[in-house]
Parts: C-alpha cells; sequence; structure tokens
C-alpha cells in the first residue's frame, strides 16, 4: 500500500516550493530529487507567489528565521491556501525562543496546513502555545515511548481534528496522525540524529508524496517517514571501515534514489492505531 506513494512520486513528479533554512537547503532539493519529485527554493518576498503558483506543494520551515523569510512564509502561504495546494510546516526549534514560537503559532493562525511535521516538543509547543525544547532535539521525558504510546496516539489525533492538519511526530517511534488513524512507525536508526538535517529532508520529501497522491494524504504522509527510516536503515548497512556522519547523509539520499514500491513494502515497519 505504502509503496505505491513513492512510485507515484516518481510518475507524477510533483514540484515543491520551499522555504526551509540554510542550514540544510541543499540536501532537501537533493533528497526531493531522490525520490522522484522537483524542488524549487524561494524565500523573497517578491518571488514567493510566482514559485508558489507554478508548483503543488509548499514546503515552510522555520529553522533560521529572519524578518524577510517570515513575511515570504507568509505570503506564499497564503497563495498555496488560494490554489488549493498541498502546504507543510516544519515548526524547527519552536518553544526555544519567543521569535520561532509565535512565527510557527502565526503561521498556522493565518494558513491552513495539508501536514506539521515536528519533534515531540515542537509539537506539544504548538498545541499550548508554549513550552520548552532543547535546540531542535525532544526532551527526554517527552519522548514517545512504548509505555507512552496510548497517551501519544490519542494526543495526536486530537491534535489532528483540532487543526485539520496531519500531525507528524517524529523520533525513536514515528507518528502520523489524522482526526481517526495513526501510523506507528518503527523505521530508522539512532545514528541518524547524527546528521544534520534528517527532519529537515523529510519534510520536503513529505511535501512531495502527498502532493503526488491527493487521494491518500495520510497514507503518503506515512509513507515519507517510512521512506526516511528504511533509508537510514539501509544506508547504515552499507557503511564501511573509516565512514562516518558525511558519508552515511549520502548513504541515505542514495537509498533514497534507489527505493522503489516494492523495497518500501517489504521494509516498512509500521501498525494503524
Amino acid at each position: 500500500m505504502l509503496g505505491d506513494c513513492i512510485e507515484n512520486v516518481r510518475k507524477r513528479v510533483p514540484l515543491v516550493h520551499n522555504i526551509t533554512n540554510y542550514v540544510t537547503v541543499n540536501d532537501v532539493a537533493n533528497v526531493i530529487l531522490a525520490c522522484g519529485g522537483s524542488p524549487i527554493m524561494s524565500d523573497e518576498p517578491e518571488d514567493v507567489e510566482d514559485i508558489t503558483s507554478i508548483c503543488g506543494g509548499l514546503n515552510i520551515n522555520i529553522g533560521t528565521l529572519n524578518k524577510r523569510s517570515i513575511e515570504g512564509m507568509y505570503l506564499a502561504g497564503a497563495k498555496a491556501n488560494e490554489l488549493g495546494h498541498v502546504t507543510l510546516l516544519d515548526p524547527v526549534g519552536a518553544g526555544a525562543s519567543a521569535l520561532r514560537t509565535n512565527t510557527a503559532i502565526g503561521l498556522m493562525e493565518k494558513i491552513q496546513f495539508t501536514v506539521i511535521r515536528g519533534n515531540i516538543s515542537e509539537i506539544k509547543t504548538l498545541a499550548s502555545g508554549s513550552g520548552t525544547t532543547k535546540g531542535v532535539d525532544a526532551d527526554v521525558a517527552d519522548a514517545v515511548t512504548d509505555e507512552s504510546l496510548s497517551n501519544a496516539v490519542g494526543f495526536a489525533k486530537a491534535l489532528a481534528a483540532k487543526t485539520r492538519s496531519i500531525i507528524a511526530i517524529t523520533g525513536a517511534i514515528d507518528l502520523v496522525a489524522d482526526a481517526k488513524r495513526c501510523f506507528v512507525i518503527r523505521n530508522g536508526r539512532p545514528e541518524m540524529g547524527k546528521i544534520t538535517g534528517t527532519g529537515c529532508q523529510l519534510s520536503g520529501m513529505m511535501a512531495a508524496f502527498v502532493t503526488a497522491n491527493p487521494d491518500a494524504t495520510l497514507e503518503a504522509a506515512a509513507a515519507a517517514v517510512c521512506t526516511m527510516g528504511l533509508a537510514g536503515e539501509i544506508g547504515w548497512s552499507r557503511m564501511q571501515e573509516g565512514d562516518g556522519n558525511s558519508t552515511y547523509r549520502n548513504r541515505i539520499i542514495d537509498a533514497i534514489y534507489h527505493m522503489d514500491g516494492k523495497t518500501l513494502d517489504a521494509g516498512a515497519k509500521y501498525e494503524v492505531k
């Protein structure tokens, strides 16, 4: 089932507009290309409405904010909503500063997002309007574990119902939920945390997946999470003596490049609650 989602990305080659952070912008573009999509990057307010208009999806990532890019996010989001395009919010570091928190919450008030993807601390910050995060990493106390899974699934579904968005919470155990169903995903490797930007890459790829699968948006978002996690597993299995996190980053992208529906269906580890 999930394998159809990546096959549709390769078939339909969705064009995705990314307003993303400059730490990871190159990797985001390469991952979108690797999964079969086509990326465009622009955050200039005078440019973003035109760029969004020719794309099918919009990925907004608040990882490196400035006044110009914030203005661009609002303009692009309004245009995407006007045109009925897929929109995704990645609230990187929400809770770490007032600017990040207020920007993320403000965007949610003005823009209807198809998907909101972040770690548990970021998502809880958006749900409550406040919170604390350690950089962009989830607080240990907030981690989704087998013990806290039932409550976390309930939280994700409730927030999805409230926001009318798919809620994707990524961590050691990933949750992808709408108001009624939640995919609980267990793909990935802990070593992926040693690479900057795997979450940013996932958000770009998720926007491409959802854009290419308009009739199965929840499954598409889950398929993107499984693809990234499985690519982390495959990439790690190919590491050799002397390889480090730079090589691992490239092996993950290569694994996504070679991923097909059959491989994804065989390797995806998930249950639906």
